[in-house]
C-alpha cells in the first residue's frame, strides 16, 4: 500500500523522478533558495527535515511557502510578506481560492490543484495532485454509524472518468475481447463532450488513473519494480473486475457538457 497522500508536480516536467510525494504529516517548503532556511516555524519539531522545492526566479521569495500533506487533503502556507497566491482547480471552470500573505495552513479542497505564484512580470505555477480523495458510499448515507469508504474512490464528474469510460466502452458494450482504443481514438471519442481534449491530456489522465487506482508504486519505494507496462490494459482490467465503470454509466460519453479549458 502506498503511504503518500499528495504528489507535487513541478511545472518543468512530470517525470517520476521530478515529482515529490508526501505522506500525511510531511511538509514541503518551496522558494528561491535551494537550501532550507534555519528559521523555525510554528509547530516545528526539533530535528525535523523539511523537503524543498526550488523555484529559481528572482521574483520568488527565498522562503515562499510550505505545503503540508493531510490524509485526503493538503494545506498551503503563504510565507511571503506581499504576494497573494492563487490555487486554481483546473477542472473547475474558474474555481479558485486565494491565499493571502502570511496565511498559515489554508486547507485546499481540490483533487487537482495549480498553485500560481506572482513573480515580477510572470506567473509561475506548479501542480498538486491529491489522488487519495475519498468518497463515502452513498447507499448508506441515512444509516447510523461510520460511512464506508470506497476502495477505489472515483469522482464521476472528472475528466479522468471520461477517459476511463472511453477505454472500457468496447468491452462493456458486449465485446469482452475487443482491442482497447488507441489514445487517438479516445481523443476522437471524447471530443463531443470535451472539445479541448488532445493526445497529451488523455495520456496525462491515463497516468493519473494509474496513480489514483494504485497500479503504480512511488519510485522511491523499495518494491516499486519496473515501470508499469500495459497501463491501459491494467486500468481496464481493474475497472471491469470491480465495476468501477458500468455500461449504464457510458452515457457520460454522449452528454453535451461545458468543460473547463
Amino acid at each position: 500500500m502506498n503511504t503518500y497522500s499528495i504528489i507535487v508536480v513541478p511545472a518543468h516536467g512530470v517525470a517520476p523522478g521530478e515529482q515529490v510525494r508526501l505522506a500525511p504529516g510531511e511538509t514541503l517548503r518551496f522558494g528561491r533558495t535551494a537550501v532550507a532556511p534555519t528559521v523555525a516555524f510554528a509547530g516545528d519539531a526539533a530535528g525535523v527535515d523539511h523537503r524543498r522545492l526550488t523555484i529559481p526566479h528572482h521574483g520568488v521569495s527565498r522562503t515562499a511557502g510550505e505545503i503540508v500533506a493531510g490524509g485526503t487533503y493538503w494545506s498551503l502556507s503563504n510565507l511571503s510578506t506581499a504576494s497573494t497566491y492563487v490555487v486554481e482547480n483546473p477542472e473547475g471552470a474558474g474555481e479558485h481560492i486565494k491565499i493571502a500573505p502570511g496565511r498559515i495552513e489554508a486547507p485546499v479542497p481540490f483533487e487537482f490543484s495549480r498553485v500560481v505564484l506572482p513573480a515580477a512580470d510572470e506567473l509561475l505555477t506548479f501542480d498538486v495532485w491529491a489522488p487519495r480523495h475519498d468518497y463515502a458510499d452513498a447507499t448508506i448515507a441515512n444509516c447510523p454509524g461510520d460511512p464506508t469508504t470506497l476502495a477505489f474512490p472515483l469522482d464521476r464528474s472528472k475528466r479522468y472518468f471520461l477517459v476511463l469510460a472511453a477505454l472500457c466502452e468496447g468491452r462493456l458494450r458486449g465485446e469482452p475481447h475487443a482491442p482497447l482504443p488507441t489514445v487517438e481514438q479516445v481523443v476522437g471519442r471524447l471530443r463531443p463532450v470535451w472539445p479541448q481534449v488532445n493526445r497529451a491530456s488523455v495520456q496525462w489522465n491515463i497516468d493519473y488513473l494509474a496513480v489514483k487506482l494504485r497500479l503504480k508504486q512511488p519510485p522511491e519505494a523499495a518494491d516499486c519494480g519496473p515501470r508499469l507496462n500495459g497501463k491501459k490494459e491494467s486500468l481496464v482490467s481493474l475497472a471491469l473486475r470491480f465495476d468501477l465503470v458500468r455500461e449504464s454509466e457510458l452515457t457520460v460519453l454522449d452528454e453535451q457538457k461545458v468543460t473547463a479549458p
